[in-house]
């Protein structure tokens, strides 16, 4: 598709003059700059697929094996005794928490709401209460299940499961069964989690992931698939088999961007 000056000019002030910066000084053409950063894009889409696969199941995978070694259907929420979260996880929990009763809260009819009036004042409703007030008493009368707080927990919460502070409470007597691969080390997952989470962040806000930081994330993203439940390392895992597909896809446009990429850099030849 071609596009006028002037379109141009308009589609560089859409996208922004610093976003597209660095590939127009590598370029020389707002043009290809745009081509460019469309290009990006794309790829971003592709590799968020396969980022977002990972998330769900790595989060189902963590969820069941924490369900069995608590033993407890609140483990999330109230873990027994004497294990507790740290305070970044609580807080985590806690905002998870209250955004799954917020979501169910919204479902509800008016009498459905008044109904918990009962339960959030049994003495009455104060005088001069705020309706934000009374949303909130009414909305922590309410049950949610694990599943609808595991939905508002973002990658930050599980992937700090496997970092050092977890190591003796957490990683060792249970986790540790997640990557079942005597030669895994908890050090080693927490590094790739760590690239895939940056990764991830970034291209949840559109950001670009290429060279160092995508071969990176690829590295990450195959290491998680073929360790995740396996006793072995195998690219024949259930999600490995599953993702192949979008992974052979991701390889490729990133090799068809990236030589483009690296023929503005390469010196003109005389």
């Amino acid at each position: 598709m071609s596009f006028s000056a002037e379109e141009i000019a308009a589609l560089a002030v859409h996208l922004s003059p610093e976003r597209l910066a660095a590939l127009n000084n590598l370029t020389g053409s707002t043009d290809l700059a745009v081509e460019l950063h469309q290009e990006t894009l794309r790829l971003g889409a592709s590799l968020m697929c396969v980022t977002a696969t990972i998330e769900i199941a790595l989060r189902n995978t963590v969820c069941d094996n924490l369900a069995r070694h608590f033993g407890s259907p609140a483990w999330l929420v109230a873990p027994p005794a004497p294990f507790t979260w740290r305070d970044t996880e609580e807080k985590s929990v806690s905002r998870a928490l209250d955004s799954a009763r917020r979501a169910e809260y919204s479902k509800l009819s008016q009498a459905d709401k008044a109904a918990l009036d009962a339960a959030a004042f049994p003495r009455g409703r104060p005088a001069n209460l705020s309706h934000l007030g009374r949303a909130k008493a009414r909305r922590q009368q309410m049950h949610v299940t694990t599943g609808k707080v595991v939905a508002e927990l973002t990658l930050h919460f599980w992937k700090r499961l496997f970092g050092p502070e977890y190591e003796h409470s957490l990683w060792r007597p249970t986790l540790k069964a997640t990557f079942p691969n005597k030669r895994i080390s908890r050090a080693s997952v927490a590094t790739h989690l760590e690239n895939v989470y940056q990764s991830r962040n970034r291209l949840a806000h559109h950001e670009p992931v290429l060279h160092k930081r995508f071969d990176d994330t690829l590295e990450a993203v195959e290491f998680i698939i073929e360790n995740l439940n396996a006793s072995s390392r195998s690219a024949e895992t259930p999600l490995a088999k599953l993702l192949a597909t979008e992974i052979a896809g991701v390889k490729a446009k990133s090799k068809e961007l990236h030589d483009r990429l690296a023929a503005f850099r390469l010196p003109a030849t005389p």
